[in-house]
């Protein structure tokens, strides 16, 4: 992780279609360099918790994300909570990891982390992101997805040179 240089401000606001809120640090960085996933506050600049400790930035990743999420893999997942002791267990260490994590940083005063978590799986994208900022064994969720996932960074980078998000681009 790394501390946010103006230019990374730059390209994560071109990413999202807005000035980031709460950026803390570049949890990870895509291999084109530029940021693909953010740490933010556990509270935004005017007081409100802001949960989403890790926030998948770069719109290719959260588009193929997305797909994975349309093609039911969150589905498939929820359902294995209740069915697989092994996946369940690895899940609900990862709900700790993720609140001590957050409470580290500032406590919100609740177990409540982000995707779900350990009840379900209610985000991809959150646990993609998890999984990218924390390195592989650390969240199942987002290990599995992510191994799903093709090389979302070989057409190079999502932003351009002017940093202007990419035509037809969902903002985040």
């Amino acid at each position: 992780m790394s501390e946010p240089t103006e230019a990374d401000r730059a390209a994560v606001a071109a990413q999202i279609g807005r000035r980031p809120r709460g950026l803390r640090r570049v949890a990870h960085r895509c291999p084109c360099g530029l940021p693909d996933v953010v740490e933010t506050a556990p509270r935004l600049e005017d007081g409100t918790p802001f949960p989403t400790l890790y926030y998948a930035t770069c719109p290719r990743l959260t588009s193929r994300i997305g797909t994975l999420e349309a093609d039911g893999l969150m589905r498939e997942q929820t359902e294995r909570l209740g069915t697989d002791a092994d996946f369940a267990d690895r899940y609900a260490r990862a709900h700790t990891d993720y609140l001590a994590e957050r409470d580290a940083i500032a406590p919100l005063g609740t177990d409540v982390s982000a995707g779900g978590m350990p009840e379900r799986v209610k985000c991809l994208h959150v646990h993609v992101a998890h999984t990218l900022a924390r390195g592989p064994a650390v969240n199942p969720a987002g290990d599995e997805a992510l191994e799903r996932l093709d090389a979302w960074w070989h057409a190079g980078p999502c932003v351009g040179p002017a940093l202007d998000p990419p035509h037809g681009t969902p903002s985040g």
